[in-house]
């Protein structure tokens, strides 16, 4: 007779429509500040994890990436592309799925899709290092680019700082329209701006999302003022960037993992010795975020594989108890370990 699989060989699986169920049953806001509070716990224990750039294929029409991690206990991965031209054959930019394992037996833990979790815990993570780096009692954001991430970003901001004003610019009124109709009903006041000057115009944060693969310059120097924080999101691979260096030179940086960073981030147009700070080091008191008012920050982020390794586990804690996931049979799992084939036989008809 055939095996019946056991327990260990049942993964719980994530689909779309259960994660867009799941999120719905939390509440986005409820779930973006629960992400920023699991993201930060993990920042807060930075030096427990194993810590790699990720693992890029390139190609002229996007790049495909893995991002693993493990804090010794769990290990995860997230696999994910970045093809910029898809929008145009009506596909996303971004998708991506995930995984966790036990690393006392390799087993897998959580399957679950990561286009819409990659967009929560970006989201996230921009508003807890905003926690630590934006002006404090920051009301008015910029929202340079308008795609995918955008709603999650201004409600994320909402919801972690008390954001009340989000002012959007992008070249595609389209995107600017799609944006401000989502948000509407949200508590934002939000405002379509004709030009990114526009945007920026009394915003105390500014964030940068846009998606062209090449050395762009959303943002040049004489359109940042002191005091600002910015979070630029954008950037995330070699030749990929948003703001002319100048800004770079004024601002104080703030970074994720260096070693990535200084290839995928906007600071891959300075020197190798341009002074950044790792944001883990200002979490845990042992470096300073903001300073005065007057100080430009900047939150260079390329994504990190601890973020979807804090979002990972926050969906395996989230879904137990609850029919928001399905239990796939994806291991082999004979109940004599070493007799693989026999299963095989046994399940010949």
């Amino acid at each position: 007779m055939p095996q019946s699989p056991s327990q260990k060989a049942l993964v719980p699986f994530v689909s779309v429509e259960n994660m867009m169920r799941l999120v719905h049953s939390i509440g986005v806001e409820t779930m973006l500040l629960e992400l920023a509070d699991v993201v930060e716990a993990d920042f807060r224990r930075w030096e427990v994890f194993d810590k790699t750039p990720r693992v890029a294929s390139h190609s002229n029409d996007g790049v495909i990436e893995l991002m693993p991690t493990s804090d010794g206990e769990i290990y995860s991965f997230k696999y994910v592309n970045g093809h910029p031209s898809n929008m145009a054959r009506g596909l996303q930019t971004v998708t991506a799925l995930g995984l966790l394992a036990e690393v006392s037996t390799g087993y897998p833990a959580l399957l679950t899709e990561m286009t819409l979790l990659t967009a929560l815990r970006t989201a996230a993570t921009s508003a807890m290092a905003a926690r630590h780096l934006a002006p404090k009692g920051a009301k008015t954001m910029a929202m340079i680019g308008n795609g995918a991430q955008a709603e999650f970003q201004a409600l994320a901001m909402k919801a972690v700082l008390g954001i009340e004003h989000v002012q959007l610019y992008d070249i595609d009124p389209n995107a600017m329209a799609k944006t401000e109709a989502n948000l509407a009903g949200s508590g934002l006041r939000v405002t379509a701006c004709p030009s990114s000057q526009a945007a920026i115009e009394g915003a105390q944060i500014i964030t940068t999302c846009t998606a062209d693969k090449q050395f762009a310059t959303i943002l040049t120097d004489n359109m940042v003022g002191a005091g600002v924080h910015i979070n630029a999101i954008g950037g995330d691979c070699p030749g990929k960037t948003e703001l002319h260096r100048d800004i770079l030179l004024r601002a104080e940086t703030f970074v994720e993992y260096p070693p990535q960073t200084r290839v995928e981030g906007e600071i891959q147009q300075m020197d190798p010795d341009y002074p950044i700070t790792e944001l883990w080091r200002v979490i845990t008191g042992q470096a300073k975020g903001r300073r005065d008012d007057r100080q430009i920050t900047l939150f260079d982020s390329v994504g990190f594989a601890i973020e979807d390794f804090s979002a990972l586990r926050y969906i395996r804690d989230r879904i137990n108890g609850t029919t928001f996931y399905q239990e796939l049979d994806v291991i082999a799992d004979p109940d004599e370990p070493r007799d693989l084939f026999g299963m095989l036989q046994r399940a010949r008809v």
